[in-house]
């Protein structure tokens, strides 16, 4: 299984983050994200069958972080420059209880045998677009004005499968851990 951990967002959240998504399209040539798959990751595993041994990282990782329910704030756009094209993203606004629970999860993993685990500086950000190529038409800085600014109370992380079906890239929930 393609395994990674997130934040998923509440309804409210995935409709304005779409509503990016459609405006970037309008303008632009690439690959964007279906609403049903924005989230935020914490981490990536990537393939394993080792189900138990994540689940007990991010429990541990809750339990040990010490980190309950906090407020995301998303704003502003981003952009990773890629010679294939631009990887387009919303913001995240640091967060000290989102960087310490991320780091929990990386020594967690790490302790549980995932030595491949991302450890760098983490860059929380909401992927609208892969592999994008602007229109003439894309002033970043109206577009960028256009994502307003959300919050989100964060309640749970969740472990998320990641497959394909019928040719769809599809994100599934597996397993969550409430923030308490």
């Amino acid at each position: 299984m393609r395994l990674f951990i997130a934040i998923l967002f509440e309804e409210g959240i995935k409709s304005n983050l779409y509503s990016a998504v459609n405006k970037l399209k309008a303008m632009a040539k690439g690959t964007f994200t279906q609403k049903e798959n924005l989230h935020l990751t914490l981490n990536f595993i990537g393939e394993t069958d080792r189900l138990e041994e994540v689940q007990r990282a991010m429990q541990q990782a809750v339990n040990k972080s010490g980190v309950s329910s906090f407020v995301l704030s998303i704003q502003g756009l981003g952009k990773f420059t890629r010679r294939e094209g631009d990887i387009y993203w919303a913001g995240v606004e640091k967060e000290p209880d989102l960087w310490r629970l991320q780091k929990a999860l990386v020594k967690e993993l790490k302790e549980q045998g995932f030595f491949d685990i991302d450890d760098h500086e983490y860059r929380p950000h909401l992927t609208l677009g892969r592999r994008v190529k602007p229109g003439k038409n894309l002033n970043e800085q109206e577009f960028a004005a256009g994502i307003k600014p959300m919050q989100m109370r964060v309640n749970k992380i969740s472990l998320m499968k990641s497959e394909r079906l019928q040719g769809k890239l599809t994100y599934t929930e597996i397993y969550e851990v409430p923030l308490s």
